[in-house]
């Protein structure tokens, strides 16, 4: 195991670090930020505390940091700098020339690149260098190098002086410039001094260090953390101690979704459990689901699944989400529609529908809705605009209407023999808005998958569970009495199992669970290649809030049913009124032979409020019968019942002769009663 490192910035620390050596593990130290750092550099937010690992994975040249040495002052400058810049020469010199080369800012191999004195004469091979001569390094040749030596009058000779050859050697001011990004990519001429070519443009000497973007993970965090080197924060290399460290990366169900097929089957482990999923599942396998419980993730795919409910009732009612793959069989019950408009959906999923009438309805010829009975059957023909007639004669309206065929039985003709038994056919029309009660005429018996009835063209649909699924340790559906298939949808869902029981499969539908996950290093529970029998659970039971965020994202928008059109103002009141008031030369001529004070009282009631006009006589029936005042004490009011029915024959009175044939009052009666009305209003 490596020795850790001694604790360095975290610049001198990437500066000095080989990319060959990488990844790297280093450990934060020290910093000068209360409980955590947070950085937004373009982009990025990283989080550093004392004590977090970094597994440095990447690193990429970003700029440059320099430092003026005159100043004591730190600035970056972008890689691409145009500007040139020169090695400052040192002024401590070198004691031998194997020394010299080691520290050399540019490979040995460069001609012409780097040239110095010797204080001292040096005499090589009987060949005499003068002190302060200048030396022109050329290559390195068997622990050698060979230099050319510079006379007043150009090139003199070409040596060859050994390494171990000692002396006090100087460097020499070199004019070569050297761009920004030839420095950063050279260690020797990082730990060099320069100078702007330009004298005038810079100021003191300059120190060169590259500034690094690092691609790194961190625990528990999702995507691979960028920032840069120049980090204020002291760190040390524990990568030998930590080589067995594992980096947990969170993942969601979505991105789990998105991992290759063949990183499963493998263990996972729950970080967060669902939120909010308790308002969605009232499953066996939802409770489960809590942080830290261990899962088997065996796939991902698509699945389709059907949103089923039971009817409405007694009982509170209970909802489903159906995998396509369940295996009990289904047999259809017929449906049941509150309307016409919910009879012409259904028909443009199913294919020549049969229906029965379950209520009477009375014929109204100005609405155009046809009379129906109990026990009509009806088929469905097409969909077509007819016109309605209208009242007395006003405007014909176009609406919407259903086209059927109607089987009537004539059974109840008891006299005519040879239609007896027979069935009379016609053709109607249904008014889309008409409000009538029909059930499905269905003949089928066979048993259907679920595959084959949860098809988008044929749902919603009525049916009940004739066979159980087998697979299954407990099917709730059939003990439903009914069931109905609302809607399909295609459900992105990880095939999951608990480590403790792994052979218990169930789905995960990711769209609806919001929970995130960790990969283990853990083995499956089960010997290699020797994977248990699986039982997979195809019914999960959902709440009603489910019920109607999965009918939001997967219903489209229907067509509201058509209002019925507007009704015209009737006039038949009125007319029949008029017709029941009595014509006034009749009430003329009828006042000629009552006395002038009866129609003096008339006249008089007529100006404040006339009574209500009598009813319509006909042949058929008797006119009004005014009851005969009864007897009472003088001084007392009475009102008449018009409402009494007509008294019976009794024995005849006095002042009335005993053969009359009518019981109604003389005038004189009448006049009198009427004299009494008016002083009691």
């Amino acid at each position: 195991m490596d020795e850790p490192e001694a604790v360095l910035s975290l610049q001198e620390l990437i500066s000095s670090l080989d990319h060959a050596s990488l990844p790297r593990i280093l450990r934060v130290c020290s910093g000068v930020y209360f409980q955590g750092s947070v950085y937004e550099l373009s982009g990025c937010e990283v989080c550093l505390s004392t004590g977090d690992l970094i597994k440095v994975i990447g690193l990429k040249l970003q700029s440059a940091s320099c430092v003026d040495i005159a100043t004591n002052s730190t600035y970056e400058l972008p890689i691409d700098h145009e500007g040139l810049f020169k090695v400052v020469a040192d002024d401590m010199p070198y004691s031998s020339l194997e020394e010299m080369v080691g520290l050399l800012p540019v490979g040995v191999d460069a001609v012409g690149s780097f040239s110095f004195i010797s204080r001292s004469e040096l005499t090589i091979n009987n060949f005499t260098v003068a002190p302060g001569q200048e030396l022109t390094l050329l290559s390195a040749e068997q622990g050698s190098v060979r230099c050319k030596v510079m006379g007043s009058e150009g090139l003199k000779a070409e040596i060859l002086i050994p390494l171990k050859h000692l002396g006090s050697f100087y460097e020499c001011q070199s004019e070569h410039g050297y761009s920004l990004r030839e420095i950063l990519s050279s260690t020797r001429l990082q730990s060099r001094r320069f100078r702007c070519v330009k004298a005038k443009a810079c100021g003191g000497p300059l120190v060169f260090s590259p500034v690094y973007q690092i691609e790194a993970i961190m625990h528990m965090r999702k995507n691979i953390v960028n920032f840069p080197s120049s980090l204020e924060v002291d760190v040390t290399d524990v990568t030998g101690e930590c080589q067995n460290l594992e980096f947990v990366k969170p993942l969601t169900l979505t991105e789990v979704s998105g991992q290759p097929r063949d990183a499963f089957p493998t263990v996972a482990e729950i970080l967060e459990a669902p939120e909010g999923s308790q308002h969605f599942f009232s499953c066996d396998w939802h409770p489960q689901l809590q942080k830290g419980c261990r899962l088997v993730l065996h796939s991902h795919g698509d699945t389709r699944m059907v949103l089923a409910s039971t009817p409405k009732g007694r009982k509170a009612q209970q909802y489903f989400l159906i995998s396509s793959d369940y295996g009990g069989r289904l047999r259809r019950k017929a449906r049941e529609f509150c309307s016409v408009y919910e009879l012409y959906v259904a028909s443009t999923r199913t294919s020549r529908l049969q229906v029965s009438v379950t209520r009477n309805y009375e014929a109204m010829e100005e609405e155009g809705l046809p009379e129906l009975s109990v026990g009509d059957e009806l088929e469905v023909l097409k969909c077509e605009d007819v016109e309605l007639p209208g009242k007395d004669g006003g405007n014909k309206q176009r609406v919407g209407a259903l086209v059927c065929k109607r089987t009537v039985d004539d059974d109840d003709d008891e006299g005519d023999e040879e239609r007896e038994g027979k069935n009379r056919e016609d053709t109607i029309c249904l008014p889309m808005y008409m409000d009538a009660q029909f059930v499905e005429i269905i003949s089928d018996k066979k048993k259907y998958s679920l595959a084959e009835l949860g098809k988008d063209s044929l749902m919603p649909l009525d049916i009940k569970v004739a066979t159980r699924d087998s697979d299954l340790e407990k099917d709730p559906l059939p003990g439903l009495p009914a069931l109905r298939l609302e809607e399909g949808s295609v459900e992105p869902t990880i095939r999951v199992s608990l480590l403790k029981k792994p052979e218990w499969c169930f789905e995960l539908p990711t769209r609806w669970l919001h929970m995130s996950v960790f990969f283990t290093s853990e083995p499956l529970p089960w010997p290699k290649g020797q994977p248990p029998k699986f039982r997979q659970e195809t019914v999960t039971e959902v709440k009603e809030h489910f019920y109607y965020e999965f009918r939001k994202l997967t219903n489209v928008q229907a067509t509201p049913p058509p209002r019925p059109p507007k009704k015209q103002m009737s006039t038949e009141k009125p007319k029949r009124l008029a017709k029941s008031a009595p014509d006034k030369s009749t009430v003329k001529e009828n006042s000629k032979s009552l006395p002038d004070s009866f129609c003096q009282l008339s006249m008089s009631s007529e100006k404040r409020s006339p009574p209500p006009p009598p009813p319509t006589s006909t042949e058929d029936e008797a006119p009004p019968v005014i009851p005969r005042k009864p007897s009472t004490q003088r001084g007392s009011i009475s009102v008449p019942n018009t409402y009494v029915k007509r008294p019976q024959k009794k024995k005849a009175k006095e002042g009335r002769a005993p053969d009359s044939d009518h019981d109604y009052e003389s005038v004189e009666d009448i006049v009198r009663i009427a004299q009494e009305n008016i002083i009691h209003y």
